[in-house]
């Protein structure tokens, strides 16, 4: 029987195998920044099947999460801690292999150092019975002790006022909330210490709704933020307000580096990204390394850097994003000491101090007393031995207050200065075992007044432009390490469905 032929008349039976059908190469997302959002955005990334490219200006990854050797402890010099009124940290913690790590602080507490003429007097025990330093209850002897009596019975007026619009209205800042229904006093003496140390800001420049979400909604349900302030308390998860990790929350980023890396994403330091541009149906990532210019191509390219680097690099592709360049943020100066002073082992301030402003003779904004906080590091430094560690820096000062500017051995004599005052314990030079000085500049995003409205307009600019480009960061999702992760993988998630939904099949 003929064997029949193929169309070039070779019998069917001699033609080589049936060409495979044309592969699509994985779709590729480049991840312009390298901290802690850029990190986990890539993490997501990959697990949703995607090439993953991340560039970081810095010669190392994680932006303010980082560590150091200082007198033979590793310590962390940024990110020290967590907010564990959500399982996000402690879940990635667990994902990453460091669930056995997780730890809360000891449970003495911190205190605020408020104005006086003795301030040894003037330093109390911080009530932890609301939140953001709003108490639940004015006229707890702890709270009142703080407040005075004139303050207390201004407090105490927030069980009767009307509620009104305060509840509702668009606009409203932490600070006139406050000021509005509990006082002066309760703002300047308790909210504002905590604002200071929390997000570097001034209450007055907090939008409410962002560092407090539900605050309001539930004052509006239960007549009073006193009542508001307890009840979300009541709601956090049980136990301390923060957590961290046995050996630093630095770990976090090295394992997500590691984890990374041993995935296959491309992670790239010292690496200036100078232009993002439309190309086709992708993008062109155009950077500098090494006084060589390089482009990447990209099917999709998502921002995590810094706010005013992020508007300044899309800019040319959405002019209308111009107009959203956010201020400068503040900048924070951390001097670390370790000291070897065995008073200290009573830990008379307990965890640490935060304090007030118009503390004459102190120019730091709050002392963490480290080993006393953590028993991990407790234990390792030993009886007598302290790591304290005093930041500088608060939103509104004068240019010449003490901060960020100011030069390490002016800094570090305050810091010497400034923790025997707060501490009550003389500490003097002969007393270091060694010291240094981190700078933080720019790194402290906080959440202003109409900042929610600011980052939907925003939202709304980048998918008009295109469902291929993303943009996060705690310039847009809020300060601490929670709001950060939770916001990147959102982004990076919606970036991956938007790949998966677009079906597009990129040339080789």
């Amino acid at each position: 029987m003929a064997r029949a032929a193929g169309p070039d008349g070779v019998p069917a039976e001699q033609e080589g195998p049936p060409a495979p059908p044309e592969r699509a190469r994985p779709r590729t997302v480049v991840v312009v920044g390298g901290g802690m959002a850029g990190l986990v955005a890539a993490r997501t990334l990959l697990t949703r099947g995607l090439r993953v490219t991340v560039l970081e200006r810095a010669d190392r990854f994680g932006g303010t999460v980082d560590s150091r050797v200082l007198g033979g402890f590793r310590l962390d010099s940024g990110a020290e801690s967590f907010s564990t009124r959500s399982a996000t940290v402690p879940a990635l913690a667990v994902e990453l292999g460091l669930g056995d790590r997780i730890v809360v602080p000891d449970a003495a507490g911190a205190w605020v150092q408020l104005p006086g003429s003795d301030l040894r007097a003037a330093a109390q025990p911080l009530p932890n019975s609301g939140v953001l330093g709003i108490p639940a209850d004015p006229s707890e002897p702890t709270i009142s002790a703080i407040l005075g009596r004139a303050g207390s019975v201004r407090a105490a007026l927030d069980e009767v006022l009307p509620v009104g619009p305060l509840a509702t209205r668009p606009g409203v800042s932490l600070g006139e909330l406050v000021r509005t229904r509990m006082g002066e006093d309760v703002l300047t003496r308790l909210v504002a210490p905590v604002a200071g140390g929390v997000f570097s800001a001034d209450p007055d420049d907090l939008d409410v709704d962002s560092v407090a979400p539900g605050l309001r909604a539930t004052m509006g349900r239960l007549g009073s933020l006193g009542a508001a302030a307890g009840a979300l308390r009541r709601a956090a998860p049980a136990g301390a307000a923060v957590g961290g990790l046995v050996g630093g929350i630095a770990q976090l980023r090295d394992a997500l580096v590691q984890q990374l890396r041993e995935d296959g994403a491309d992670l790239r330091s010292n690496e200036h990204v100078s232009g993002i541009a439309r190309s086709g149906a992708g993008w062109i990532v155009t950077t500098e390394h090494s006084a060589l210019t390089r482009r990447l191509p990209a099917d999709a390219v998502l921002v995590a850097t810094e706010g005013r680097g992020a508007v300044d690099l899309l800019a040319p592709s959405l002019p209308a994003l111009a107009q959203e360049r956010p201020d400068p943020v503040p900048g924070v100066a951390l001097v670390t000491l370790i000291v070897d002073v065995p008073e200290l082992d009573a830990r008379p301030r307990g965890t640490g101090v935060l304090v007030a402003r118009g503390v004459e003779g102190v120019a730091a904004k709050a002392l963490t007393h480290a080993t006393a906080k953590w028993a991990w590091l407790r234990d390792q430094a030993g009886p007598g031995s302290h790591v304290l560690r005093l930041s500088f820096g608060r939103v509104g000062d004068e240019p010449t207050a003490v901060g960020l500017g100011t030069p390490d051995d002016a800094l570090y004599r305050h810091a010497l200065a400034d923790a025997s005052t707060l501490l009550g314990v003389p500490i003097g030079e002969a007393d270091v075992v060694d010291w240094d000085v981190v700078r933080w500049a720019g790194a402290l995003p906080h959440a202003s007044v109409g900042h929610r409205e600011r980052v939907t307009r925003i939202r709304a600019l980048v998918a008009e432009q295109s469902a291929s480009l993303a943009v996060t960061g705690g310039w847009l999702a809020g300060t601490g390490l929670v709001a950060v992760i939770d916001d990147a993988r959102t982004r990076a998630d919606a970036l991956a469905d938007a790949l998966a939904e677009s079906g597009r099949t990129p040339a080789v």
